[in-house]
């Protein structure tokens, strides 16, 4: 009998073991990300919000010429109910010559035409820590640029919130309407992701957690109580 006490009380004082992360079910979520090559799923039936895929901005390649060209790609608008419609453009260069925005620009007016619910557009850009003041420039001028009944939105890397000025990134406060901060790389969860939601938590800009279909997720109680937490956006995957 005293062997059962102190056996159960060693198991008592043992440390909490910490929650394990859920995988990430698409069918608990309204807002996803349609990249190219991803075929359409069930779940887009639901969606609130949408963020396709339809161009990338790469530098040009063998020339003499430094900035950058647009390259149309991404998937058709899928069938059924669509929300919000965001334009998501994949950058690599910040070198963008007058064709290029004139072809984002002009692919607006097509999505326009035809009836969609455009909500605005994003830059998915993997802007370097310490070169976010650069970046800030660019968004700047890319706001000017865009018609005033278009929203921007732009995606982010965990790594901001921990090492980025912070006076930087209140100032995209005004600029960007919304921040989706990613908690993958490539098709793999970040696997320190919680040591930086503290950080993304005390934004003070709105914001979004980008999530990996199938990937691991554990939402902490802190991150519903700020007041600029949006929710969630899902980047969809083929089986």
């Amino acid at each position: 009998m005293r062997r059962y006490a102190a056996a159960l009380l060693c198991l008592l004082t043992l440390p909490a073991t910490p929650a394990l992360a859920a995988t990430v079910d698409a069918s608990q979520y309204d807002a996803f990300w349609l990249w190219s090559g991803v075929r359409p799923q069930p779940v887009l039936a639901q969606a609130r919000s949408l963020y396709i895929l339809q161009g990338q901005i790469s530098q040009q390649r063998y020339s003499h010429d430094p900035t950058a060209r647009f390259i149309a790609q991404g998937p058709a608008v899928p069938k059924g109910k669509q929300g919000q419609i965001w334009l998501s453009y994949r950058a690599q260069t910040l070198a963008w010559n007058p064709q290029v925005y004139a072809s984002l620009l002009a692919q607006l007016q097509r999505w326009q035409r035809g009836g969609n619910a455009l909500h605005g557009i994003q830059i998915d850009f993997d802007a370097r820590t310490r070169h976010l003041d650069e970046y800030l420039v660019f968004l700047r001028d890319l706001r000017q640029r865009l018609p005033k009944e278009y929203r921007l939105s732009i995606t982010g890397l965990l790594d901001w919130s921990a090492h980025a000025d912070p006076q930087v990134l209140n100032q995209l406060r005004g600029v960007v309407d919304e921040i989706v901060i990613q908690t993958y790389q490539g098709r793999q969860t970040i696997a320190n992701y919680p040591a930086y939601l503290p950080q993304v938590s005390r934004l003070q800009l709105p914001f979004k957690i980008g999530l990996l279909q199938h990937g691991e997720w554990q939402a902490p109680a802190y991150l519903a109580d700020s007041p600029w937490f949006r929710g969630y956006v899902v980047f969809l995957q083929n089986p």
